[in-house]
């Protein structure tokens, strides 16, 4: 007996939908290239191939106000300005650059407040240094910040943040004092730029408690220079705020009472600097020494204060 061999064939219907399946396929090619793949990559690790700078570095660990020494400092440079705070409400008592009296540099403003009042961070940024000094800044701390600033921020009573602590623009960082070379209690403020002192009148505007603008270049020829400082609006500032501000009976810190009833007059003193530091207003002085705004001081005479 002879066996005849099976043909077997798929159901029409099922072949059909498997031709059309083959038919409908396309070439991976056509889908997937190697460049966008290589872009993609290229994106993907764009943050990893260029990491961002880390400022916490460069003299991080310095016990000295300009942590930069030896450094090349760029002659120009774009500095966001635009999220601020005032370091304190006060008006300048003293402004930025040579004293005559002391035979050098003031590197900073002098800002009026009261011993106890509160010291706020001028950026956001980082502690690097709490330190006491008595024979210059007394208690003070140094803040730097992401924009390139470090600020300064010296005289004062008490701290009330630690080194490498974050802060923010606005938040308490110490409490205002009349420590270290200080005759009488108001907030020592700097601005440094990789070391060096800006004026910090070129940023601010502390008449009008703001910033001059958004942005501060800073350059080698000029960042000693002052923007826009009106000594008529300080003026006219510093008479609100004593209106607003009544000065409160404090000591000093050498334990001597802040209610002194008379003034003896030193070289280059102003009326505006005797007024400020003892509490009352130039007018006062004034009306009670029998003088006017132009009058003439002369060293080692006596004022009344009250």
């Amino acid at each position: 007996m002879s066996a005849n061999a099976q043909t077997f064939r798929l159901p029409s219907a099922h072949t059909a939908e498997h031709e059309d399946l083959i038919a409908r396929q396309e070439n991976i090619g056509n889908q997937i290239s190697v460049k966008d793949t290589q872009d993609f990559l290229d994106n993907l690790f764009k943050d990893e191939e260029e990491p961002e700078l880390d400022i916490y570095t460069e003299g991080w660990n310095s016990r000295s106000v300009n942590a930069y020494v030896g450094v090349d400092v760029p002659d120009t440079k774009v500095i966001d300005v635009s999220d601020f705070a005032m370091p304190c409400p006060g008006y300048v008592t003293s402004p930025y650059g040579y004293r005559p009296r002391f035979r050098r540099e003031h590197k900073g403003i002098d800002l009026k407040l009261q011993t106890g009042d509160t010291v706020y961070a001028a950026f956001d940024g980082r502690v690097r240094l709490t330190n006491f000094e008595r024979k210059g800044y007394g208690y003070y701390v140094i803040l730097r910040h992401p924009n390139g600033l470090e600020t300064v921020y010296g005289h004062l009573s008490k701290f009330l943040v630690e080194p490498d602590q974050d802060v923010k623009a606005g938040e308490p960082i110490a409490l205002g004092g009349n420590t270290g070379r200080s005759f009488g209690s108001h907030l020592h403020f700097e601005t440094r730029y990789m070391g060096l002192p800006i004026n910090p009148a070129a940023i601010f505007d502390f008449a009008n408690q703001t910033v001059h603008t958004d942005t501060y270049t800073f350059d080698k020829q000029t960042y000693k220079k002052a923007r826009n400082f009106d000594p008529a609006a300080n003026t006219e500032y510093a008479r609100q705020y004593q209106a607003t501000h009544p000065a409160r009976a404090t000591a000093s810190s050498s334990g001597s009472s802040a209610k002194a009833s008379t003034y003896t007059i030193r070289r280059g003193d102003t009326l505006s600097r005797i007024a400020s530091r003892n509490g009352v207003t130039v007018r006062q002085l004034c009306k009670l020494n029998g003088l006017t705004t132009s009058s003439t001081l002369k060293p080692g005479k006596k004022l009344k204060l009250r």
